[in-house]
């Protein structure tokens, strides 16, 4: 099956709505949150935890994976699917969050992006067509293209000239995607050997999604819709928010944006966020999220309810059998306390992280579930 998002309730209140994804590995019921495994795992976490957590769908790092263990490994295991032995749909970002975050480790041009290794200082230079031809190495179910994530506050100028490139790379990466098909004029053939995609790993369903741009500035965010959307995309996904600005900003530039996006394609706010932010999200019409909050407040030691984040650390726990939640069906909360998981915590035990990192994303994975349970009853 080829990817297709289906519409199942539109809320008559805002532009939340309740939809599935169709891939070719899997349904991905909407609004969802994505896992990160940026490295192919998340941390402190299996394959089968995330299975058992309710997880649709894995969020993985081009970038990352490129650099270690590289494309050509993983063509050699099959795919990113079989490397990680990940059965669900794949979600690979491009790097556009490392043009933001590894600034002083790249330089920009406007043919694309040149890094510097963290891992080994080797130079590698990223083009809108090399990131496509990575990420198809990979199979990914929903590729992400090049695009320049600026920092907050920034210079209405510089907000202007990195959205230029993300629309001018979007169009080259939706041609790139279109000449690899079986039946493009590049079909099998690769004019890159180094990474020669061959008919067993090239996964034709894979699709793109158009990234928006535009920082805090209104009318920038509109023209970066509008480009984005007159290119065409499968879905769009929104970047260069959550990095610094507040909330209230943010949540206008998405809903500058999500009213001139087609309303048949599924919208993904990219690197957001917590709880409060993805509520507020989903009531404009974004319809899929990612971030590493879940399993970074893990591995700190922190625990999320409903009364918000709680640190395992505390004395008050010392003597504590409850669980950490006892409305949550996650491993952790049915089979440990809130005195045993401290300990492990003081002790240094990875089991501790574990065991936060399970409740954490099952937080919010029933989050999810709740959101599509009360959109469409």
């Amino acid at each position: 099956m080829g990817f297709n998002f289906e519409i199942i309730k539109q809320s008559k209140k805002s532009k939340a709505r309740a939809g599935k994804i169709h891939t070719a590995h899997g349904i991905i019921n909407t609004p969802a949150f994505l896992p990160i495994g940026t490295q192919g795992a998340v941390k402190a976490l299996s394959p089968r935890d995330l299975n058992e957590i309710g997880a649709e769908i894995m969020l993985c790092n081009m970038y990352h994976l490129l650099l270690r263990p590289g494309p050509e490994l993983i063509r050699e295991a099959g795919g990113l699917h079989r490397f990680i032995n990940w059965d669900k749909p794949i979600f690979t970002d491009s790097g556009g969050f490392q043009v933001f975050s590894l600034a002083q480790m790249r330089k920009i041009n406007d043919d694309g992006v040149e890094f510097t290794s963290h891992i080994d200082g080797k130079k590698h230079y990223l083009t809108p067509q090399s990131v496509v031809e990575t990420q198809l190495i990979f199979g990914s179910d929903i590729m992400m293209p090049l695009d320049e994530c600026v920092a907050y506050p920034c210079d209405k100028k510089q907000v202007l000239e990195a959205l230029k490139k993300t629309t001018r790379w979007a169009g080259e990466a939706k041609s790139e995607i279109l000449a690899c098909r079986p039946d493009g004029p590049y079909g099998q053939a690769r004019r890159n050997p180094k990474f020669e995609i061959i008919s067993k790993n090239q996964n034709s369903n894979s699709t793109l999604f158009g990234i928006v741009q535009g920082s805090t500035y209104f009318d920038l965010r509109k023209q970066s819709a509008e480009e984005i959307a007159e290119i065409g995309f499968s879905g769009y996904a929104i970047g260069g928010l959550s990095v610094g600005e507040p909330q209230g900003a943010m949540l206008e530039m998405i809903d500058a944006v999500t009213d001139i996006l087609p309303t048949t394609a599924p919208k993904h706010l990219l690197g957001v966020g917590f709880p409060d932010d993805i509520l507020k999200a989903v009531e404009l019409g974004i319809d899929t999220f990612d971030c590493v909050i879940p399993t970074r407040l893990a591995r700190h030691g922190t625990f999320l309810s409903v009364e918000g984040r709680i640190n395992i650390r505390h004395a008050q726990f010392e003597k504590d059998f409850s669980p950490i939640d006892s409305t949550c069906d996650c491993y952790a909360c049915k089979n440990f306390s809130k005195a045993y998981i401290r300990h492990l915590f003081w002790a240094r035990e990875i089991l501790a992280l574990q065991l936060l990192s399970i409740h954490n994303l099952r937080f919010y994975i029933r989050l999810m579930e709740r959101i599509r349970a009360e959109m469409v009853s």
